[in-house]
């Protein structure tokens, strides 16, 4: 059985984690997202995601149950780390952005697939945590730091506090805190509007914001310099300037 749930209208994927009843973060659904994300990649039909979640939990955290024990094959817990480890670079390195909206708790694991995207919203039900330290594990704090700074993330991390949807907004750190009945729509919106535009220069700006995330600001803004002449030569953005002086919306075919 599928831990997730794609549809694709008006090129926005939207991706549902469906693997009740908390959607944890199981092996099949760690090769499932990966697999998708990689395929949106090469896809003309998407050229944005919706990222959300079946039930009262978005995500909430590693499956403790199914756990390798102390009887499982040498190399299955740093295989299964592995796992996650690509699964949110598959996320972070998709050339679709990534619109996630947060319906319920995000823990552990589902924190860092929280933070592996690229604008995140969040219902008034949502709230945010690392509660490995309850379980005496260590979280994966560098996800968290994608978003939320220093010393908030250590209190997250040494106490396993979980921080509610309505705090991180009034910090400025997630787009919007909304009620529950609003916020996926509003996420969506704001995934169609990114689809509404030229999927290369889409494409060409996050790579930028990945990359220039690890440059001195020299270095970072003659990238996004770069990226930014290539696109200048594209039939997408003559097609742009075209539709200005007509005064019509443009139609973007991604060449």
């Amino acid at each position: 059985m599928s831990c997730l749930k794609i549809e694709v209208e008006d090129f926005v994927a939207t991706v549902t984690l469906a693997n009740p009843p908390v959607n944890s973060a199981s092996v099949e659904m760690m090769l499932e997202l990966t697999a998708a994300f990689d395929a949106f990649n090469e896809s003309s039909d998407v050229r944005a995601v919706l990222l959300t979640a079946e039930g009262k939990t978005f995500c909430a955290g590693a499956d403790l149950k199914n756990r390798p024990g102390p009887d499982a094959p040498a190399g299955t817990a740093y295989a299964r780390q592995r796992m996650a480890r690509e699964m949110s670079w598959s996320m972070v390195e998709c050339s679709k952005p990534i619109v996630v909206a947060v319906n319920g708790a995000a823990l552990g694991a589902g924190l860092g697939i929280v933070a592996s995207c690229d604008i995140i919203v969040a219902s008034e039900r949502a709230v945010f945590g690392l509660p490995e330290i309850d379980v005496g594990l260590a979280g994966g704090a560098k996800h968290a730091l994608r978003f939320i700074p220093h010393s908030l993330a250590r209190r997250m991390v040494l106490t396993g506090w979980r921080v509610p949807a309505e705090e991180l907004y009034r910090r400025g750190l997630i787009e919007a805190a909304l009620p529950h009945e609003e916020h996926l729509d509003y996420a969506r919106t704001i995934a169609k509007q990114i689809a509404s535009k030229s999927p290369i220069a889409i494409a060409a700006a996050k790579d930028s914001l990945n990359v220039i995330d690890n440059l001195s600001l020299r270095d970072g803004y003659r990238y996004e310099q770069g990226n930014t002449l290539k696109l200048s030569k594209s039939e997408d953005a003559k097609e742009a300037v075209k539709a200005f002086i007509e005064k019509r919306p443009p139609v973007f075919q991604g060449k």
